[in-house]
């Protein structure tokens, strides 16, 4: 199990991939950010898939949570290169993708951490964040998403992992979110003003 406290009033059974969805600015992102660092803590791999901020703004995010060096933590950009820098290269902590729009290539890099973690590492527990489902969107058709999502969320849980997707629900209608809700086991739901809402899929 993943015990998600005291972010979370939940166990999440390996496996699981939980929707993080909230209007913006209610901690959709800080709170997957926490509970990777406390996976870290543990000796779990995290993996953190951006799609809006390069990899050194996230790892320093996450040095802010645990002290990372030395362990499994990693970055699949999706940002870096987009904005032009091409001179990056992929390394053992960050891997870069050519954009939101490459989905082939984002699904490629989060591959090659978990086999590194998960297989040559024998890293049984590892948490992958994706922050943010709305950008893909954003670039992307909802069919294009959601059969890659499809695909990543099984890799996930082929994997024994805990998967945590951040979604703005304000940017998309509701035939969107309730399409993209069917593949997740459980949401959660953020507000600025309420304790987190957490609904399990039964």
């Amino acid at each position: 199990m993943y015990d998600l406290t005291p972010h979370l009033d939940i166990d999440a059974d390996p496996g699981t991939n939980l929707l993080l969805t909230g209007p913006p600015l209610t901690g959709k992102r800080s709170m997957a950010l926490d509970i990777l660092a406390d996976g870290t803590d543990r000796g779990d791999g995290a993996i953190v898939v951006t799609t809006k901020d390069g990899a050194d703004r996230v790892l320093q995010d996450y040095e802010t949570r645990t002290a990372y060096e030395g362990r499994p933590v990693a970055v699949v950009d999706c940002v870096t290169r987009q904005q032009g820098v091409d001179d990056v290269r992929d390394d053992e902590r960050i891997k870069y993708a050519s954009s939101p729009v490459d989905m082939t290539g984002i699904g490629i890099k989060l591959s090659e951490f978990l086999q590194a973690f998960y297989q040559d590492r024998d890293i049984e527990r590892n948490r992958i964040m994706v922050h943010s489902l709305s950008t893909l969107l954003m670039y992307s058709d909802l069919q294009t998403v959601f059969r890659f999502l499809h695909v990543f969320t099984g890799r996930i849980q082929s994997v024994n992992g805990l998967g945590l997707f951040c979604i703005d629900s304000t940017a998309h209608d509701d035939q969107t979110m309730n399409t993209l809700k069917q593949l997740f086991d459980g949401i959660v739901t953020l507000s600025e003003d309420d304790a987190p809402e957490v609904r399990l899929a039964q």
